[in-house]
């Protein structure tokens, strides 16, 4: 005889509870089928506090909207942006490794995203999908509302679409910038790009001889990232001049081994969360219209970060 389970679901003979994800208990109130519903697609991407950040921001303004993470693999990204025009959703971040291969799937970029060549952030106007980049503006935000004047030479670590953003957006404002990638084919194709003529391999021995010029490094690589907290790139900061800056765009953890050992050479640091929340906030607008409340996106990052 076949066992009977205690609980079902009528008509179907299965244990309800064990088919009730836990987070549905707790879901908070508000979500309704007038909800508009904007998230972030990466791979991986559990790690984003992105949800943590925009989800704060629509509470605070009493807005309708709900933002998710989605993890998409590389080979989904385009069902992913069908997926997103037939059901409506409002909006969308990319984050890696979806960068770049979203430009050819969009219906029309900024000229941000196109001179950057990547795009982070997804919107409708009048219909049309529009791919944009707030990674660049997003970043000059941060630097200087950490008291960073912005002129002398940056070293740009890595290759990929963060990377673009920042070497854009310091070319915009006049700075020198010198690249430096572990893969040398790929960092000269993006000097190329982006007009750097200086790339240099990512080893201490190629950048010592630089770094008495440098006023910023900026690390655009994953390096250092949850869960490899005790790697950094491989870079000489002991020869840094005084008064350096080093930015770290990993926020995970906010202090990185990076930040750290800059700190310990008498540097000026600037985490990754300035950035995040400035780039956020730009989406934010694209999105909804409405200006972001930045210090309540900033404080929803740092009530979940671990310093």
């Amino acid at each position: 005889m076949d066992p009977t389970p205690n609980r079902t679901v009528p008509g179907e003979g299965i244990e309800a509870d064990r088919y009730v994800c836990p987070d549905l208990r707790v879901r908070p109130d508000g979500i309704d089928a007038e909800t508009q519903l904007v998230g972030v697609l990466g791979y991986p991407v559990r790690h984003s506090l992105s949800p943590l950040m925009h989800n704060a921001a629509f509470r605070h303004l009493g807005l309708n909207w709900v933002y998710l993470a989605f993890e998409v693999p590389p080979e989904s990204l385009a069902d992913a942006v069908r997926g997103m025009r037939a059901l409506g959703i409002r909006g969308l971040n990319l984050t890696i490794p979806h960068k770049e291969a979203s430009l050819a799937l969009v219906d029309a970029l900024t000229p941000a995203a196109q001179a950057i060549g990547a795009v982070n952030t997804l919107f409708w106007d009048e219909g049309r999908l529009i791919g944009d980049n707030t990674d660049a503006e997003g970043f000059l935000r941060a630097v200087r509302s950490a008291g960073c004047a912005l002129g002398g030479m940056a070293l740009v670590l890595g290759a990929g679409g963060a990377a673009r953003a920042v070497v854009y957006a310091l070319k915009s404002i006049g700075c020198p910038v010198v690249l430096a990638n572990r893969t040398p084919e790929r960092g000269r194709a993006l000097g190329h790009a982006l007009g750097v003529e200086q790339v240099l391999p990512l080893t201490q021995e190629a950048l010592r001889p630089l770094m008495p010029q440098v006023q910023l490094v900026v690390n655009c690589t994953p390096v250092g990232m949850e869960p490899d907290i005790d790697t950094m790139p491989d870079v000489p900061l002991d020869a840094l001049p005084s008064g350096a800056w080093v930015c770290d765009l990993v926020y995970r953890p906010v202090q990185t081994r990076l930040l750290r050992t800059a700190q310990q050479r008498g540097c000026l640091t600037i985490d990754g969360l300035g950035m995040l929340v400035y780039q956020g906030a730009l989406a934010f607008e694209r999105w909804t219209g409405i200006p972001a409340p930045l210090e309540i996106m900033r404080e929803a990052l740092v009530s979940s970060t671990t310093v």
